[in-house]
């Protein structure tokens, strides 16, 4: 019986192993014989886990063709990958990805660091800020006290809590949107508000365009819904969206769906301008197209003087073309696992249906902080306290990336959690392996594309200032150096995976 779940075809390989390669490594670096690279290349996407565990890899022939080297490198390689415990091999079976004893299999994600290691790692992989407090203990408080009467019921509500979805639907009113109860749905979390999203809407092979680049949990959570997705490249540094290049998307990939991050866009930190959103809208109402505005960074402006423009969902207030996403992970706390939808009504219902084959509903416990927090004022105050923190978090990164890296490019956002940097011309898959030597946990550029797209890239999100701050920088450029000597081959230690 084979021991593979999935294959790998020789011209996507090639065209995964090509995307490792469009930059160079950098000055002074040794160049490793033919063999060794493609081990090497291989082995960095199976870590990436850009090519899966268990995948069956093509046969050497057929790779051989496919990247125009000879059967004898393709088949040396195969040999160091089997050596070094990525690859194992039956006769008649063929070869498969695999990983070494004691490295934990890629999730392709980006969860967070293991507590075993934090003390000896700095994680730069999850753009999350630890809790606000007191607020948080004051919620949970506040939703205690409110809990007896909801305890005497069977405590399953898909539609979510009738207050919190009032609630929810008030801000959205004041934010100038007239907003009904039955227009919301509430959501674990912001993931779990897509999820039901993809699943109504984007069946197995349903184009969905998407941001390029876009948040890597996301471009996953599609890809194992069966989506074939449809990139549409950003407009440069923080501009926002190219609007030409949407309307063709829109126009002749006709997707069922298209996937955006209006407001301080995860990774780039872009701000669509307001005449950009209602264009987006106009287009995607013509195509016939679901718009999913993701909103949770909307209240995370970090400079006093930004002018936020009207939400998405402002230039379609009924919810028929525009789904708006929020969530309580990104503003408040990520162990928050609160989201919610807001569409047309008729959408909702068909959302809570379909949810009774899913997990029935949210924590009402959770439910009850944050409708404590909104209806408290504590809400507020615990985001302007989140946004405080987050902008000396990004003055102490920026001051500490431009003093130790002074080559690579980035602009700086006026808001959200991430910062998007070119990295010199070296291999963001290489910097994000080498951080893991140096103590430091990185995501690099293609986790937030499609096809290997932003090798050149790496994403540095907000979570860390003063001197740790520094030292991330520091342990940053250590790491550039190891990529620029050729210093990055060799299993990556127990425990210290990025996923």
């Amino acid at each position: 019986m084979a021991q593979w779940t999935s294959a790998v075809g020789a011209a996507q390989l090639a065209r995964l192993l090509k995307s490792q390669q469009d930059r160079p490594a950098g000055p002074g670096s040794r160049r490793p014989p033919a063999y060794r690279a493609l081990a090497d290349g291989i082995r960095l996407l199976v870590l990436e886990g850009r090519v899966p565990v268990a995948a069956r890899l093509p046969a050497e022939r057929e790779l051989a063709l496919a990247l125009s080297v000879s059967r004898t490198t393709v088949a040396a390689a195969y040999e160091a990958l089997r050596t070094e415990g990525f690859l194992e091999s039956r006769r008649g079976a063929g070869s498969w990805t695999a990983v070494p004893a004691g490295n934990p299999i890629p999730a392709r994600g980006l969860e967070p660091l293991p507590p075993e290691a934090l003390g000896s790692m700095i994680d730069l992989g999850c753009a999350a800020l630890p809790a606000p407090e007191p607020w948080l203990t004051r919620a949970v408080q506040g939703a205690l006290e409110e809990l007896p009467p909801y305890a005497r019921t069977h405590g399953d509500y898909p539609a979510g809590l009738p207050a919190l979805r009032a609630m929810i639907a008030d801000r959205y009113t004041a934010r100038g949107i007239p907003t009904m109860p039955e227009q919301i749905m509430v959501t674990t979390g912001a993931m779990g508000a897509i999820d039901a999203i993809c699943h109504l809407f984007g069946g197995r092979g349903e184009r969905i365009a998407v941001e390029s680049p876009s948040y890597a949990n996301i471009l996953q959570l599609m890809r194992e819904a069966g989506a074939r997705l449809v990139p549409v490249a950003m407009a440069e540094g923080l501009a926002g969206w190219d609007l030409d290049r949407w309307r063709q998307v829109l126009r002749e990939a006709a997707p069922r769906i298209a996937y955006v991050v209006a407001d301080f866009h995860n990774p780039t930190g872009a701000l669509a301008e307001e005449d950009q959103r209602r264009r987006l809208v106009e287009a995607a109402r013509s195509a016939g197209t679901v718009l999913v505005a993701d909103e949770t960074m909307s209240e995370l402006w970090l400079d006093p003087d930004v002018e936020m423009p009207r939400p998405v969902c402002a230039f379609d207030p009924a919810g028929s073309t525009v789904v708006t996403v929020g969530s309580a992970s990104k503003a408040f706390w990520a162990g928050m696992r609160i989201g919610w939808v807001r569409a047309a009504p008729d959408v909702i219902r068909s959302l809570v249906a379909a949810r009774a084959y899913a997990d029935l509903g949210t924590p009402v416990l959770e439910q009850l902080a944050v409708n404590w927090l909104f209806g408290t004022g504590g809400w507020e105050q615990a985001v302007a306290v989140r946004r405080e923190q987050a902008r000396d978090n990004r003055d102490a990164l920026v001051a500490a990336v431009r003093r130790e890296l002074p080559d690579w490019e980035f602009e700086v956002p006026r808001g959200g959690l991430t910062l998007w940097v070119r990295a010199g011309g070296l291999s963001g898959s290489r910097l994000a392996e080498a951080g893991e030597r140096v103590g430091l946990r990185v995501p690099s550029g293609p986790r937030f594309g499609v096809d290997g797209a932003f090798e050149g890239y790496v994403r540095l999100p907000f979570t860390v200032g003063g001197a740790v701050a520094e030292e991330a920088a520091v342990r940053l450029a250590a790491a550039a150096r190891l990529v620029e000597s050729g210093g990055t081959v060799g299993a990556v230690a127990p425990g210290s995976f990025v996923a």
